[in-house]
């Protein structure tokens, strides 16, 4: 658990601020689905699956639009505390959020993933709950950093989840995916009647 010291007098940094979720992760996430279900209506049709092609289509483009509204969420960061939330056309679908005043924040705990990795939570006088700190968000320095100055709480161990360098290898591999893919559709369209 990280341990609280007392807070610096001030950050340089103007609040309010709001980080979203870091365009390299949007693209490469939304890339992926992309190069993963768009073969699907095309072998459909060619294979005469009893899913009409339509209904893929549809499919697809409901899935695209929650992946993309899961994807829109930011944070946002006041004097006052500490704000998860989504934009109000996919709110009502989504998770409604979470807001932390300052105060509210007693320590962050790390917790370890299934994959090895560390996640943080903000743990808060309600022993039953604790809220995630985001950390998938562009500027995840900066919101780390505006944290330790509005909480005291030494955060020099905490780290992003994830490294650039891991979306650029999946990017490559998306890319490689979807290359496949247009092979064949390329392939599943030459054979159609």
């Amino acid at each position: 658990m990280s341990q609280i010291k007392p807070p610096p007098a001030a950050t340089d940094a103007q609040l309010p601020q709001q980080f979203q979720i870091s365009l390299l992760i949007r693209t490469v996430l939304l890339s992926f689905y992309t190069a993963l279900v768009v073969p699907l209506p095309f072998l459909a049709q060619i294979t005469a699956a009893p899913v009409p092609s339509w209904a893929l289509w549809a499919s697809i483009a409901a899935g695209a639009i929650l992946l993309y509204g899961s994807l829109s969420e930011r944070v946002d960061v006041s004097e006052t505390g500490i704000q998860v939330t989504y934009p109000s056309w996919i709110r009502w679908l989504l998770r409604r959020g979470w807001a932390l005043s300052w105060s509210q924040i007693e320590a962050l705990k790390p917790r370890s993933t299934g994959q090895g990795g560390l996640v943080y939570y903000f743990l808060t006088p309600e022993a039953d709950r604790a809220y995630l700190l985001p950390m998938r968000v562009a500027g995840f320095a900066q919101l780390v950093r505006l944290v330790e100055a509005k909480t005291g709480i030494d955060t020099r161990d905490v780290r992003p989840l994830s490294q650039p360098w891991m979306y650029f290898i999946l990017l490559g591999l998306t890319l490689l995916l979807g290359a496949v893919d247009l092979w064949t559709i390329g392939t599943a369209l030459s054979q159609s009647p």
